[in-house]
């Protein structure tokens, strides 16, 4: 058994979260939005989750500098220097560099898992546990190792895994490909192949071999501080990463580092997830049959009406009518109706429109 002392967390909370336009907006997108009326939001169900496994200095949070106040007001308890605000967006690879050098210089034998802070785990039970499997594997093998769940359905707007050999640990395998949300015809057939599990977007590995891994697919913008002989303080470091992080390529971890790194593991989990990212994923995650309506803490009569998914303010009713297969989203100055299957380049077209001939408010 590892030693927890020596684990470390980076919760990924910059996204603008607009594929759920309305209800996740620019100025407050999804993560900090309490989707399902639970009391929590996705950020602080995430947070909540991994301080049952990780102490609370070790737990950072990764946002874009707009959010920082938002991250201050929803986790009051998480040391200030713990979130680490970028001043310019720029995905999940340049927001992990940053993350990997400033736990590097408080522990240079940490282990590190990468957490998305909107997903739903239904058996949070079985996450820790393998979240704990996890820190064990990476503690004596150098390699980057994905938490992966068995496909349900052919889903286009997930990443797929290939499974290579299995290892000498049960249900852990190398990655033989990686596919980034592929059309639905391939997502079936890799359903049908008994070969493929969805990447969930959790990644663990040592800082050590993450470092190493990054520095090959990025420019050397945080090398410069990660020297043991620099001794920044944290304000000249906020400083220098001001300045220098916006020469960081638009680039995620999936396609930077899945598709690109030499050791790449998968864990075989069964902690019931879901990707809380579109409409159609929250549709297909919270439905029970083939006909279903997916009512989200919302007051709705529903009438003759089938395979809808529904979000209105709390002090608000609808009533559908012959309704078949729509999204009906409402927050604050915005009302959505569209079409529910495979909704998201068409909700980033309105999203834009509505930006360009409404102005921003909107957005």
């Amino acid at each position: 058994m590892n030693d927890k002392s020596r684990n470390f967390c980076v919760i990924l909370a910059g996204g603008k979260g607009l594929r759920l336009w309305p209800v996740s907006r620019e100025a407050y997108p999804k993560q900090f939005v309490d989707i399902f009326g639970v009391g929590r939001t996705q950020l602080q169900q995430t947070f909540d989750r991994m301080l049952k496994l990780i102490p609370l200095e070790n737990i950072f949070v990764s946002t874009y500098r707009a959010y920082t106040q938002l991250v201050e007001e929803q986790l009051p308890e998480l040391p200030k220097r713990n979130i680490l605000s970028e001043p310019i967006y720029r995905n999940t690879a340049p927001s992990t560099a940053w993350a990997c050098y400033r736990v590097r210089h408080i522990c240079k034998d940490a282990n590190l898992v990468v957490i998305p802070s909107d997903q739903a785990v239904i058996n949070e039970e079985a996450f820790l546990a393998n979240i704990k499997e996890g820190f064990d594997f990476v503690d004596h093998n150098s390699g980057l190792l994905t938490l992966g769940v068995s496909p349900t359905r052919p889903e286009p707007g997930y990443g797929y895994i290939q499974l290579g050999e299995e290892t000498e640990v049960a249900g852990l395998y190398r990655v033989k490909s990686f596919t980034e949300k592929p059309d639905r015809e391939f997502a079936r057939m890799f359903i049908q192949s008994d070969e493929f599990l969805w990447n969930t977007g959790c990644f663990m590995a040592n800082v050590e071999y993450l470092i190493h891994t990054l520095n090959k697919i990025l420019p050397s913008v945080m090398r410069v501080i990660d020297n043991d002989d620099v001794n920044l303080s944290l304000e000249e470091e906020l400083a220098y990463v001001n300045e220098n992080f916006p020469r960081y390529p638009n680039l995620s971890i999936d396609y930077g580092i899945l598709e690109k790194a030499e050791n790449v593991f998968v864990k075989l989990c069964n902690f019931g997830w879901a990707d809380l990212g579109t409409w159609h994923s929250i549709y297909e995650a919270e439905s029970t049959s083939q006909d279903d309506n997916v009512i989200i803490d919302s007051e709705v009569i529903i009438d003759d009406s089938h395979n809808n998914i529904v979000k209105i303010p709390k002090d608000h009713i609808a009533v559908l009518n012959g309704l078949e297969g729509f999204i009906v989203a409402e927050k604050g100055n915005v009302l959505l109706i569209c079409k529910k299957e495979d909704s998201s380049a068409l909700i980033r077209k309105y999203v834009n429109e509505v930006g360009m001939k409404y102005g921003d408010e909107f957005v």
